[in-house]
């Protein structure tokens, strides 16, 4: 076993993504979390609050660490002595995409190696960007993301739900 990467931008962890780093924390010794500082998108959180949540979230995996870098990620892994990345799929479409980044990444860096791991079926629709979408309009995200995410989300759009509730049902 050896230690592993798993970057992406996070914004916000969902529950796709917590389940491979439930898998990969199972399949490594150790694994970082790294949130990615991306200045061409114009993200919901800041790297710290999402660097926060994910900490909070993954508190239970003993063998998780949680960062942040700017930058091309075979540098990131160069610098935390890893060669192993971690790249969730959630469909067929993902894969020419995903694939085009590792093969890059290879380029850059022979000694990495891309770790593809297919989301469970339950999450395979899931993305950030569709749980933002459902969010900005008070909907109920407690399937998608954890509670304490849930919460922030709606906070940050400033969506009050009828009743006092956070439009977040589903338990952790």
């Amino acid at each position: 076993m050896a230690n592993a990467i798993y970057p992406g931008s996070f914004d916000p962890v969902t529950r796709g993504h917590l389940d491979i780093i439930d898998r990969a924390s199972r399949m490594f010794d150790h694994l970082t979390v790294a949130v990615l500082t991306n200045s061409s998108k114009n993200p919901l959180f800041s790297v710290d609050e999402r660097v926060n949540m994910l900490a909070e979230v993954c508190a239970p995996f003993e063998n998780v660490t949680i960062d942040s870098f700017s930058g091309l990620t075979v540098d990131y892994a160069k610098k935390i002595g890893t060669d192993v990345m971690i790249r969730g799929l959630r469909a067929v479409s993902d894969y020419e995409y995903e694939m085009q980044i590792a093969q890059t990444n290879r380029a850059l860096l022979p000694t990495i190696d891309t770790v593809f791991l297919a989301t469970s079926l339950e999450y395979a629709y899931l993305s950030s960007t569709t749980v933002k979408e459902v969010a900005r309009y008070g909907g109920d995200i407690g399937r998608f993301v954890p509670d304490l995410v849930a919460e922030r989300m709606y906070r940050k759009y400033q969506i009050k739900l009828a009743g006092g509730k956070s439009g977040n049902e589903h338990k952790n």
